[in-house]
């Protein structure tokens, strides 16, 4: 059977990597959380986030670091997912892949529609866990460049 016959089937669809799944969760999110955002421009961490902030979409810090700051691109921060009041549409994680384990409990709690990892990052077993939760998730990915691939953002 071919891996397209298979992904089909239970927990493997939400494993997202071709143009159409990855085209219909940004058009779909409205709220991205940031896990791992930081404050410095020059950080793909601060400037992906700001990129789909002028795109339109609603960004809401999670930083891994920074434990006095309370605001980041003038929206307030939290310290976990499970804590952001709402629905959460998408998650965009900038941890190392190695560190991906210490945040699937809080991803789960706060069931998002997607995790995404950015370009770089992968962790199958935490995207088998995320999927067979019914979470989509995608790997390996710039979320900046997927959104200025299709026309989305400046």
């Amino acid at each position: 059977m071919a891996d397209t016959d298979t992904r089909a089937d239970g927990w493997q669809r939400h494993l997202v990597d071709d143009e159409q799944g990855i085209t219909r969760i940004l058009r779909a999110a409205k709220r991205i959380a940031v896990l791992g955002i930081k404050a410095e421009p020059w950080q793909p961490a601060f400037f992906v986030p700001a990129y789909a902030a002028s795109a339109g979409y609603e960004i809401i810090p999670v930083p891994v670091y920074y434990p006095d700051v309370t605001e980041m691109m003038g929206r307030p921060v939290y310290r976990s997912l499970a804590a952001i009041p709402g629905p959460i549409d998408l998650v965009d994680v900038f941890r190392r892949p190695h560190r991906i384990p210490d945040h699937v409990d809080d991803m789960l709690a706060a069931h998002p529609a997607c995790v995404w990892f950015q370009l770089g990052i992968r962790n199958d077993e935490a995207a088998e866990t995320l999927a067979r939760a019914g979470i989509d998730v995608v790997q390996d990915h710039c979320l900046m460049s997927e959104l200025e691939r299709r026309g989305m953002g400046d």
